[in-house]
């Protein structure tokens, strides 16, 4: 008996890529900034400042799951994985290749060490951060759609990412900034990171329930895990 040929998707591909991106970009470009803005009630706000793009990846971590199973988000998980890993290779060969001698180039190492020489610690902190909060977000996702019968996807999208944000947000910024930030400003961040990462998944609820409606109906798919072996070591879908 042959074994069918494993189903394809239009748009399972392309959510990878988009997902691997904001992970790159959000990690490397903005999360060594502390930034700070003023906000009516709060007042002074430090927060890092991929706060406003990271959460995008757990968008689409949620996505993936509700419509394609934690087999497929796992897949994409371990995708960013390999990613991670080359861009903290590439940054280590940029950083440490001996310059020109000129005096641009003088300046320009200078620029480059500052904002890539720390890579190796923010690609440790995101490799772990990431792996652990994205299988227990997809985890919790999973594990809350076969509760309720497919229903209140809000109360499943928002449970998953109060998990897995905790466990991602607390875990990054210990291993990438312990000992370089002041701790009362590492704190701070952590927090602030925690609170407006949840808040923004919330807020960006509708959007979800349209990107997850949309997929449902043109992949004809949605997937319940039942019996899915949930270890995050497998590429099985």
């Amino acid at each position: 008996m042959t074994t069918p040929p494993p189903r394809s998707y239009r748009y399972y591909d392309l959510i990878m890529a988009a997902f691997v991106c904001v992970l790159l970009c959000s990690n490397l470009i903005g999360a060594a900034k502390a930034a700070t803005l003023t906000l009516p009630i709060l007042g002074t706000v430090t927060f890092g400042a991929d706060l406003m793009f990271f959460p995008l990846s757990y968008i689409f971590g949620d996505i993936l799951t509700e419509v394609y199973g934690y087999g497929r988000d796992r897949r994409v998980v371990w995708a960013g994985f390999g990613a991670l890993i080359f861009a903290a290779f590439m940054a280590y060969v940029v950083v440490h290749l001996p310059p020109a001698k000129n005096a641009f180039m003088d300046v320009y190492q200078t620029q480059i060490e500052g904002v890539f020489g720390n890579t190796w610690r923010i690609v440790a902190g995101s490799m772990i951060a990431f792996c652990v909060g994205s299988f227990a977000n997809s985890f919790v996702l999973a594990k809350m759609k076969i509760l309720t019968g497919g229903r209140y996807l809000w109360m499943r999208t928002i449970g998953s990412t109060i998990v897995g944000q905790f466990f991602d947000t607390a875990l990054f910024f210990i291993i990438a900034f312990w000992g370089i930030w002041p701790q009362e400003q590492l704190i701070a961040v952590t927090i602030t990171q925690y609170l407006f990462k949840t808040g923004w998944e919330a807020l960006m609820t509708p959007i979800t329930y349209r990107a997850v409606g949309f997929l449902k109906r043109v992949e004809g798919v949605d997937h319940f895990d039942r019996d899915t072996n949930f270890t995050p070591f497998s590429l099985k879908v």
